[in-house]
This record gives structure tokens, C-alpha cells and sequence, in this order.
């Protein structure tokens, strides 16, 4: 059975009535030739991923041909591709073969079709140390750009999770480091700083998920050296366009989307409507593309990272990286579509 997309964390903790599942809404939404060419991307991904699995003798992972759109980092303008990958929920699991399995097929396909970045927390269970164990097994650790985050209180207690995290993603430096929630960040962001000055992080960043601590993430990235900010956005929720968006442009701050399909409610709302004909002017083929191509239109977001443990849904989600990004025009098509809905 195919994994739900990550719920939001309030969905975690509260009872709900249950979403369509994605691949339910694929199989109402996807039409005629709209399925067929959503399964050709399936099966471009996987032909990729063989390739790239067979063309090294050691197992190393190889990039395909294929370029993904990549965005520039604001503060050292090293490229990072647009579309990466989430883990919160779904690289929660334990050691049964045939699960990690499926979730190393999902990492040879996001590196095949691609993507770099891999984000994770201390909060998401055991997903760090799935992460670091499936990287070693595939020998790919210089094909990701890791991202995790410290989520705890005081100064001595977020380093030895640091620590903790390096142990268990198997590395000995993490490209970005990010204050998990704002959670008592005065404490670690002086941590931050010394790892970066010693290389064992590269990056620094804060995240929050709600719209309500927009004006904090603002006030922080506005009085201090931050490398990158995560944050909620979307179609439905677009409050980061009002002030965090442009002022990360113009303090030079990397965006990091999360939660860019609502906690899979975006396609619940939409099950009930056809994917209009003039999506497919700018390359899209699905409701996911659609949702994040309108994301990475945003010439502030450096990369979106919808979390999956379903290989055809990888795929699915790759395919917004390539091609045309709509324009200014069809951005507010789009949104006065999604409000029509």
C-alpha cells in the first residue's frame, strides 16, 4: 500500500476525517493522455535510476543527462536543484527489508532524476538515521545536500543532538543546519555559528511550519546572519508573500518550502476538478506539478521539499523541477483558479 504524503504536525497530534490518499487522487484526476504521461515520467525516473545504479561498479551514484531547474544559494551562489525531499513521517519506519527497500528506491530515484536535498529533524523518530543508513548502503552521500535541525531547549543539550545527528546520518559535515520551530534559538544560533567556523556545518537556518510565526522568522533573518529560513507555502497559504518572501531576496536568504501540498489536503480539495488544458503550457501534467510549479515561480524559493515514500510519486513531484516555471500572468491564473475551487 502506497504511503500517505506527510501529515501536518497538528494533524499528527488531532484526529481527522481521512484524506484522499494521493494516488487516489491521481487515479480521478489523471485523464487520458494526462495518465499516460505521468506513468512515462514513472518509468523516465526509474530508467534513470538503473542506469545510474548500473553505470558504476561500486554501486556510486551517477547523475543523469537530464538537468533539474536549480536555483542559486543567496549567500555563496552554489546551485541547488529546486525540487528535494522531505522525511518527516514517511522515513519514520524500523528495519523491515522490503520498507527500506522501497525508501532506497525513492533516494537512487530523487539523485537519478536530479534533486540534492535531503532535510530531516531529531523530531521525525528514526528518519535521520534511515536517511544516514540507505546513503552508506548506496554510497551516495556526495550526491545529497543533508539538511536536519536541532529541536531542544538549552545550549549544551542542542549540541549533543547535533552531535547526535552527525552519528546517525553517518557524515562528518551537514551542509544545513536549522533551528527546528524556532525552539529556543538564541541558544543554538551561537552553537551554529562556532560549527560553521569549524566546517562541521556549511549552512545556517531557521524553520517554522505555521503562518503565525512568519513575523518572527522575519524579525530574525532581518537582525541576523542567516543562511537559509524554512517555512509553509503554498497555493492555499500564501501569507510568506506578504513580507518573509521579498525580505529573504533582499537579505539574500535561501527559502526552503515545506508543507507545499497543505499536509495532502491540497489534493482533497481538488479531487473534484480536471487539471485545466493550459497547465500543460508550462509542463504540467498533474495537480503535484501544478502546485509546485506555482511555488517555485517564486524567484525567492531555492528549493521545495514535498516528502514521499513512494517512488512514482518521487517521480511525479521531479517533474515540476523541469521545464518552463509559469510567468507572472499565468501565476495569477493559477491562483484565481485554486480560489475558485
Amino acid at each position: 500500500m502506497a504511503r500517505r504524503e506527510a501529515l501536518s504536525r497538528k494533524e499528527r497530534s488531532a484526529p481527522s476525517p481521512r484524506a484522499l490518499s494521493r494516488g487516489d487522487f491521481l487515479a480521478l484526476a489523471a485523464r487520458g493522455l494526462g495518465a499516460a504521461m505521468l506513468a512515462g515520467v514513472a518509468a523516465a525516473v526509474s530508467t534513470e535510476t538503473a542506469r545510474a545504479s548500473a553505470g558504476s561498479k561500486d554501486g556510486t551514484m551517477k547523475r543523469s543527462n537530464t538537468l533539474m531547474i536549480t536555483r542559486a544559494i543567496p549567500k555563496t551562489g552554489e546551485p541547488l536543484a529546486v525540487i528535494g525531499l522531505g522525511t518527516w513521517q514517511t522515513f519514520d519506519i524500523g528495519n523491515d527489508p522490503a520498507t527500506r527497500g522501497r525508501l532506497a528506491e525513492v533516494l537512487r530515484a530523487l539523485f537519478a532524476g536530479g534533486g540534492k536535498v535531503i532535510d530531516s529533524s531529531p523530531m521525525y523518530g528514526r528518519a535521520e538515521g534511515v536517511v544516514g543508513d540507505l546513503l552508506a548502503q548506496l554510497h551516495a552521500r556526495s550526491s545529497a545536500f543533508l539538511a536536519t535541525k536541532v529541536w531542544t531547549t538549552g545550549q549544551q543539550a542542542g549540541i549533543e543532538q547535533m552531535q547526535r545527528s552527525f552519528e546517525l546520518l553517518r557524515t562528518r559535515t551537514i551542509d544545513l543546519m536549522q533551528i527546528h520551530n524556532l525552539l529556543d534559538w538564541r541558544a543554538h544560533l551561537s552553537a551554529l555559528r562556532r560549527m560553521k567556523d569549524a566546517g562541521q556545518i556549511r549552512y545556517i537556518g531557521i524553520t517554522h511550519y505555521t503562518a503565525s510565526a512568519l513575523p518572527e522568522l522575519a524579525e530574525i533573518i532581518e537582525r541576523e546572519q542567516i543562511d537559509f529560513v524554512q517555512c509553509a507555502y503554498s497555493i492555499e497559504e500564501r501569507d510568506a508573500e506578504k513580507r518573509l518572501l521579498p525580505l529573504a531576496a533582499e537579505r539574500r536568504v535561501g527559502v526552503i518550502v515545506n508543507r507545499p501540498f497543505g499536509g495532502g489536503g491540497l489534493f482533497s480539495r481538488a479531487r473534484a476538478v480536471a487539471l485545466p488544458p493550459w497547465a500543460a503550457e508550462f509542463g504540467c501534467s498533474s495537480w503535484a506539478q501544478f502546485l509546485l510549479k506555482f511555488i517555485l515561480s517564486n524567484p525567492a524559493v531555492t528549493c521545495v521539499i514535498p516528502a514521499t515514500a513512494n517512488p512514482e510519486h518521487l517521480a511525479d513531484n521531479l517533474s515540476a523541477g523541469y521545464g518552463r516555471l509559469p510567468d507572472a500572468a499565468e501565476r495569477q491564473r493559477m491562483v484565481r483558479l485554486w480560489d475558485s475551487i
